[in-house]
């Protein structure tokens, strides 16, 4: 690909600011133009694995998630009633050795920096909510809702399960609610008064889970986040507040351990968990998709991050290391070489048993994006 070729990014999140450092990196022009009028620190922890350390160490982000966050010395699955053990994967230096990379957590807002932080300067556009994708021969026409416009020669869809990109290539299309809330919380760890937490643990219910892990080395911020039944979401925002009492109620019977960190949170939020049916193509001319804009899953391998930051750095690879010129053959790469795995790991996500019971998850923890294989579908003309 041509190195003079304009790209353009809609989405400055995980996968888009990755995309666009990548690129930046190999000599691309990118220009990144992201809806929200600054970075906040959304109330979110994140599980930071192998596969995506590798991503960091290569962009030069990954001091910076080592220093912050803190390395799990395990990964526990207990039993929702009564505390017992189901499985216990050995992280921490033992995981480092055996999948090439740490496992951090940390705040989600502390690893979007981290990755923000490798790009050039200026490199973010905010404020620009896309409101129009207008293709012709001569360049892609971008319209914001501000009045702005921009022309791009490539544009890549990063702007997550609700994207205009998307709606661009396919029309308008919902995403689906899976009959399940999300609740979160965020809270200094010392309103836990004294009660020992470990560091990473999933404890799972007949029809519920929560997950439940500190966020800074220092252990002074905990984090919470769940999965619940709910019938429907008739809410127009992307989450609500909501009470300790509903959550409570929706973890009636749980191990005394969770309801106290449930009953300790100062607030607590609650999200919609959606998905959509796979695509079969995510590109279309010289525009294509990353992450949640063409593969949203539920989060229960907490890898649809990690999947958005793959699907950059093997894009970014697509475009420098390919000999091709015309994007739509770049895209042919990108997707044969990514489609595979996402699609397992959507499938996995699904059921929702990952890491519940003995479990070999060298197939995800191990993948790095950096050296993996491009399947090349075709040859240069």
């Amino acid at each position: 690909m041509k190195r003079t070729a304009r790209i353009g990014i809609v989405g400055a999140g995980l996968g888009g600011a990755t995309a666009a450092s990548l690129l930046q990196r190999a000599g691309f022009s990118v220009r990144v133009f992201e809806q929200a009028s600054a970075f906040d620190r959304i109330g979110a922890g994140i599980h930071v694995t192998a596969n995506v350390m590798k991503v960091l160490r290569h962009l030069g982000a990954d001091a910076k998630l080592n220093a912050i966050g803190i390395h799990p010395d395990s990964f526990v699955s207990r039993k929702w009633d009564d505390g017992a053990i189901l499985f216990e994967l050995p992280l921490g230096k033992e995981g480092e050795a055996r999948y090439g990379a740490p496992y951090v957590t940390v705040h989600r807002g502390d690893l979007q920096a981290a990755i923000s932080s490798t790009l050039a300067e200026k490199s973010i556009a905010f404020g620009k909510r896309l409101t129009d994708v207008a293709c012709d021969a001569a360049a892609i026409r971008l319209t914001f809702a501000d009045g702005d416009s921009a022309d791009v020669d490539v544009l890549i869809g990063a702007d997550g399960v609700n994207s205009k990109v998307r709606e661009a290539l396919v029309g308008p299309d919902k995403p689906r609610f899976t009959k399940h809330v999300a609740h979160r919380a965020i809270y200094p760890s010392k309103l836990l008064g004294g009660l020992d937490v470990r560091n990473c643990t999933k404890w799972w219910g007949p029809s519920s889970h929560i997950l439940i892990y500190y966020i800074t080395k220092s252990r002074e911020e905990i984090y919470l986040v769940t999965s619940a039944p709910q019938a429907e979401w008739t809410e127009v925002q992307s989450f609500v507040a909501c009470s300790r009492d509903e959550v409570l109620a929706a973890f009636d019977g749980f191990h005394p351990e969770v309801r106290q960190v449930i009953a300790r949170a100062p607030e607590l939020t609650k999200w919609p968990i959606f998905d959509r049916e796979p695509m079969l193509s995510w590109s279309k001319g010289a525009v294509t998709l990353l992450g949640d804009a063409c593969h949203p899953m539920r989060p229960y391998m907490a890898q649809g991050a990690a999947m958005a930051i793959e699907d950059a750095a093997v894009l970014a690879r697509c475009f420098a290391e390919t000999r091709f010129e015309e994007p739509g053959d770049v895209f042919a790469v990108y997707e044969a070489t990514r489609m595979p795995r996402v699609k397992e790991v959507q499938h996995v996500s699904s059921t929702n048993r990952f890491l519940r019971e003995p479990t070999d998850p060298t197939w995800v923890f191990g993948y790095n994006a950096i050296t993996a294989p491009l399947h090349l579908s075709s040859t240069p003309a």
